[in-house]
């Protein structure tokens, strides 16, 4: 009886357990940091050998469902995986610990990747979280201010236009000085990709959704680019783009809709009523005494002597605001975002559909974006792995005339419309006879022409790695890049650019293909217990090939006819075919002695088809150490967390050359009488080669307290020689000049990163961070000409000269001594610098002007971010100067004669003129006829360029996550932010954005723009 009944029990507690293994039950808990507690948000949950898991929210908690006896998996980047196995108990609280070996995978590199105390080089890597929030439509638009030593400034504000950047200054005198890109380890083509040199300029990086951005890596030291060889001398920037997490499918939304207005605009133009009393002036001015003229009786003594046109004399003061009818007031933005991301233990996804529709802050421009992405990732055996990814986008752009002082670009219209000119007529139709100067109607011709740039690109990446054995692997990776840019321009019959010809039509294709192999053998082993070393050896072959074809045609027989097809006359068609191959062989080095000291070394052998065959290949490479001075016995229980000092000296090169200057050429495109004839086109020199960079690099970095102050400080040192230069040719040669390696430059400066945690609790924190670079260009040697002086590559300029000693295209121009209180007239010092003066400006002498470089010689920012519970609330600084900003287009609209006052119109300054003897004041007397040339190019219009920009910020509540749960979401956050929200200038002669290209002039474009939206980000 005793026996059955213990069978009986046993069967008993055999049955419940398995009905307790088989029902699912809840589990929450959080997820904390073991060395101080504070939540982890993001760390993955995953029931082992399952596709089943969560993330933890904002504040580190977590609820799944489980079977007890299954095991949970957590893991984060940087720490310890920790597996627990379900028991009775509903909550389970799990405190990571950091784990050293895992940071292997933390900097981005390109073709490798490093922990943080393996990296021997200066880069900085900004995680995609901090970027996707930016509203902006190109992804190096969002780094301004988060990276010491990187300047970044709008060559336009119209939506999806490029940006000018400088990594530690100005490297080369001729050829390109923007760096390289890569996206998933592979260099890609990022020129301007717009149909119309003068027209918007239209960037290939806005084809890619900031939201499906991982990662963006800056590198800055020849430890860093050695490994692009001769593409690597002005930095590189690499950009990783997101990849899926195993674990249950994770959805997320996101939503931004909001806002803009231009940033930065103080300068004014003449109302009508104004203008009229100025011209009056200027008419007495100049024929008051000899003619009789008075205040009274000056416009009609003009239109008597056709001066201004009979209208004039209707003129009643009627105020026509030009200005403000070309501006887009609260131009929208909108982008959304949808993707899902997934996986289980063998493999994983991520997929992403994006819409962006963001309005220009003037009329006629917009920029619309429809992109997909897609990468999947699989173990197809325990030794085989293989990963792809696509990117598709199609993004439109409509560009704006802003290149240049056209009448059709509107800015032309904002500041020099006659505001005599009604753009309206009686019936509420554009006026295009207007009475006034020779500007067109931009209403109309905004309202009637079509410009557009479009883009359709494909990026493809597909890698498959091979282990061969524990730690060595064989990888290959294909990648291919295909840009498609149509450009299309139809300019109406009846006013503007075109009006004479009766209507035009442009149509262009341009066909951008870039594909590069990778093959590579890696191995990652030890030698005993204290030698980690990794060695790469790799090729890569990367072929670009360019097809543009255009047609062009005149003369349309009706309006609504815009294709070429339609036109009768002046036909035009032509096209272009250019290629050129990067060969490379690379060898990558990393060695640590228990972590403790790092040497690593690269060096690269390229060939480019841009050289001649005896100068094609080149030799480039970097060595570079680091000591981790807090993990030596010594530093056991100081205040460090992290100490480590490390070095890096190497040569990089520049390649950007144009295609086949290497070679002696005769162009086909002549007419002799309707037959084909041939023409020397360019000299050639096949001795050209690589414009080089030696850069030396020493920095040291630091954590302590627990990591609540960390930083880093560095100095450079970058000699770039080999420079090329046009140097003068003999008239007998048939040539002006020939290209050749034979300058020089140095770049040196200093670069600090801090942040500091104010208060660090579990609850609420703020941290305050800042970085700030300082950089110094200097010309050490350029060409000598045949008569023995040094050959100026600015040579003909009226603002800029480069000579040894100064920084390269220094300001040289005559300098502004003030109006002479006697007379009203402008007077430039005579000997460009100081003493006597002139009234005459082509006696006066042209000298360098103080601070004469056209870049920021400093530039940095500032940030903070507070956090209380779901609160949160961010801010960061951007400032640059040390520079000189040129004014340029004041030779249009401060002129004080009748280019101003008669045909165009004038800025508000003419309003301070001198009218009396004994007035103080920087503008000149009127003078109708007169060309006192105070327009002409002096230090009048040069302004200090010192700048401070408040660039974002932001608040914003994220849902806990009980109440999440409660609405059927993992996750629910709201934000508010704005984007340059301020603007402060040291220089308040300054008018114009201060945030100007790297040549250092403002244009009549699109200034950067003032932005406010509000953001729904949903998880499920």
């Amino acid at each position: 009886m005793k026996l059955k009944l213990t069978w009986l029990m046993t069967l008993f507690m055999a049955f419940v357990m398995q009905v307790s293994l088989a029902q699912e039950k809840s589990v929450t808990g959080s997820v904390a940091s073991a060395s101080d507690g504070l939540p982890l948000p993001g760390v993955n949950v995953l029931v082992k050998g399952t596709s089943r898991g969560v993330q933890t929210d904002f504040d580190g908690n977590y609820t799944i469902n489980v079977r007890v006896g299954e095991t949970l998996v957590f893991s984060f980047v940087s720490m310890k995986s920790t597996a627990v196995i379900v028991g009775a108990s509903n909550t389970i609280n799990v405190a990571l610990e950091e784990d050293v070996a895992s940071l292997d995978e933390v900097i981005i590199l390109g073709y490798s990747s490093k922990g943080v105390e393996e990296v021997t080089g200066s880069s900085v890597q900004i995680g995609g979280e901090q970027l996707s929030g930016i509203p902006s439509v190109t992804i190096d638009q969002a780094l301004q201010g988060k990276v010491a030593g990187l300047q970044v400034s709008q060559s336009s504000g119209t939506p999806g236009s490029t940006q000018d950047i400088r990594i530690r200054g100005l490297s080369s005198l001729a050829s390109s000085n923007e760096p390289l890109y890569v996206i998933d380890g592979v260099p890609v083509v990022n020129s301007n990709s717009s149909g119309s040199d003068n027209a918007s300029s239209f960037s290939p990086l806005s084809a890619i959704s900031s939201q499906d951005i991982a990662s963006v890596t800056v590198l800055k030291d020849a430890s860093a680019t050695a490994a692009y060889g001769a593409r690597g001398s002005n930095g590189v920037i690499v950009i990783t783009t997101k990849r899926g997490q195993s674990g249950k499918t994770q959805f997320n939304f996101d939503s931004q809709v909001g806002f803009q207005n231009d940033a930065f605009m103080k300068r004014d133009v003449l109302k009508g009523a104004d203008r009229l009393a100025l011209q009056k002036e200027a008419l007495v001015n100049s024929y008051g005494s000899g003619y009789g003229i008075t205040v009274d009786n000056a416009i009609q003594f003009a239109v008597d002597n056709r001066l201004v046109p009979s209208a004039t004399l209707n003129y009643k003061g009627e105020d026509y605001d030009w200005s403000g009818l070309i501006k887009n007031e609260n131009a929208l933005l909108q982008n959304y975002a949808f993707s899902a991301s997934g996986g289980d233990e063998k493999g994983n996804f991520y997929a992403s559909f994006g819409y962006n529709k963001t309005e220009a802050t003037v009329i006629g421009s917009a920029f619309e974006r429809l992109n997909g992405a897609f990468s999947f990732n699989r173990k197809l055996r325990d030794n085989l792995n293989f990963t792809t990814s696509m990117n598709v986008s199609n993004t439109t752009q409509d560009p704006i005339l802003e290149q240049g002082s056209y009448f059709s670009n509107p800015f032309i219209t904002r500041y020099l419309m006659n505001p005599f000119n009604n753009p309206y007529n009686a019936d509420g139709s554009e006026n295009i006879d207007l009475l006034f100067g020779s500007l067109h109607n931009t209403l109309y011709v905004t309202k009637h022409n079509i410009t557009r740039n479009k883009l359709l690109r494909g990026i493809s990446n597909s890698k498959l790695d091979w282990e061969l054995l524990d730690g060595l692997v064989f990888s290959n990776r294909i990648a291919l890049d295909f840009q498609l840019t149509e450009y299309r321009n139809y300019q109406n019959r009846h006013e503007g650019d075109a009006a004479p010809a009766n209507g035009a039509s442009t149509l262009s294709d341009d066909k951008n293909y870039n594909w590069v192999y990778q093959g590579s053998l890696g191995y990652d082993f030890k030698l005993g217990d204290n030698h980690n070393l990794n060695i790469m050896g790799l090729f890569e072959y990367q072929k670009n090939e360019r097809l543009y074809m255009f047609g062009y045609g005149e003369n349309f027989p009706a309006d609504g006819l815009t294709n070429i097809s339609s036109a009768s006359a002046n036909f035009e068609a032509g096209s272009s075919y250019t290629d050129w191959i990067n060969v490379s062989y690379l060898g990558l080095l990393n060695y640590n002695y228990a972590g403790k000291y790092v040497l690593d070394g690269t060096v690269r052998r390229e060939g480019s088809s841009r050289f001649a065959p005896n100068n094609r290949f080149g030799t480039f490479g970097s060595v570079g150490g680091a000591w981790n001075i807090h993990r030596e016995d010594f530093m056991a229980g100081s205040v460090f967390n992290t100490l480590r000092l490390r070095s890096s000296y190497g040569i990089t090169g520049n390649n950007a050359v144009g295609l086949n200057a290497y070679q002696a050429l005769l162009s086909y495109g002549a007419d002799y009488s309707n037959n084909g004839g041939s023409l020397p086109s360019q000299f050639g020199n096949a001795d050209l080669t690589w414009e080089k960079a030696e850069n030396f690099d020493v920095g040291v970095a630091f954590g302590l307290f627990d990591r609540r102050l960390s930083g880093t400080f560095t100095y450079f040192n970058r000699r770039t020689y080999d420079l090329l230069q046009a140097v003068p040719l003999s008239p007998t040669t048939g040539f002006t000049s020939q290209n050749r390696n034979l300058g020089e430059m140095t770049n040196k400066g200093i670069e600090a990163e801090l942040s500091y945690d104010i208060i660090r609790t579990q609850d609420f924190t703020w941290n305050l961070g800042g970085n700030f670079a300082t950089v110094k260009n200097e010309v050490t040697e350029l060409a000598i000409g045949a008569d023995g002086e040094q050959i100026d590559p600015n040579a003909g300029s009226w603002y800029k000269s480069t000579v040894v000693g100064l920084p390269a295209n220094a300001w040289k121009m005559r300098t502004w001594a003030g109006v002479d209180p006697a007379t009203g007239a402008p007077t430039w010092f005579l000997n460009g610098v100081d003493g006597e003066v002139t009234s005459n400006y082509n006696a006066a002498a042209r000298a360098f002007q103080a601070d004469a470089s056209a870049l920021p010689t400093y530039s940095g920012g500032v940030n903070t971010r507070i956090s209380y519970k779901g609160f949160f609330a961010d801010a960061n600084i951007y400032f640059a100067g040390g520079h000189k900003i040129y004014e340029q287009f004041a030779q249009f609209y401060l002129r004080t004669n009748n280019f101003t006052l008669g045909s165009y119109n004038g800025a508000t300054e003419l309003l301070d003129r001198w009218q009396q003897p004994g007035d103080v004041t920087d503008i000149p007397k009127l003078s109708w006829a007169g060309a006192d040339n105070f327009h002409a190019t002096s230090s009048r219009h040069l302004y200090d360029g010192d700048y401070i920009r408040l660039k974002n910020v932001s608040i914003g509540y994220e849902l806990p996550t009980s109440y999440a749960s409660a609405i059927g979401v993992d996750g629910l956050t709201l934000t508010l932010r704005g984007s340059n929200v301020a603007t402060w200038v040291k220089d308040k002669g300054l008018r114009l954005d201060p945030e100007v290209r790297a040549a250092g002039y403002t244009e009549l474009t699109t200034p950067p723009v003032e932005s406010y939206s509000l953001s729904v980000n949903i998880k499920f």
